[in-house]
């Protein structure tokens, strides 16, 4: 088992950043590849962000592609979501997840593992 917690969320204006955080705890010595899933009110839940657990190889959602970073820092068993350049459509609530046997990266279903979220707001 692993247990993630998110972090960092909070009210930003348009143009501006956040740095999500998410800390995992448990079984860490697993080797987990890591994503970014966000859901905003009345829409489905989506993939953003995703990094092998290496770190070597990072995937992105083409909304937010150019805008978004995804990084982590296995000593400290953390995965980090840069985003910069926030709009009104980046507005909701944001996951991380992680699996030890990475299949569709982009499918929420290939993950094991879910934080109970962080509510990003961008206001225009």
């Amino acid at each position: 088992q692993v247990q993630l917690v998110e972090s960092g969320g909070g009210l930003v204006q348009a143009g501006g950043s956040l740095r999500l955080a998410c800390a995992a705890s448990g079984r860490t010595s697993r080797r987990y590849a890591m994503g970014w899933f966000r859901q905003a009110p009345g829409k489905e839940r989506e993939f953003a962000a995703a990094i092998s657990w290496g770190g070597g190889s990072t995937y992105y959602a083409d909304s937010v592609t150019g805008r978004f970073t995804i990084s982590r820092d296995n000593a400290k068993n953390t995965v980090f979501l840069q985003m910069n350049s926030l709009n009104s459509e980046d507005t909701a609530v944001y996951y991380c997840a992680a699996t030890e046997f990475p299949r569709d990266r982009v499918v929420a279903t290939s993950y094991d593992y879910w934080g109970q979220g962080t509510q990003v707001t961008v206001s225009s």
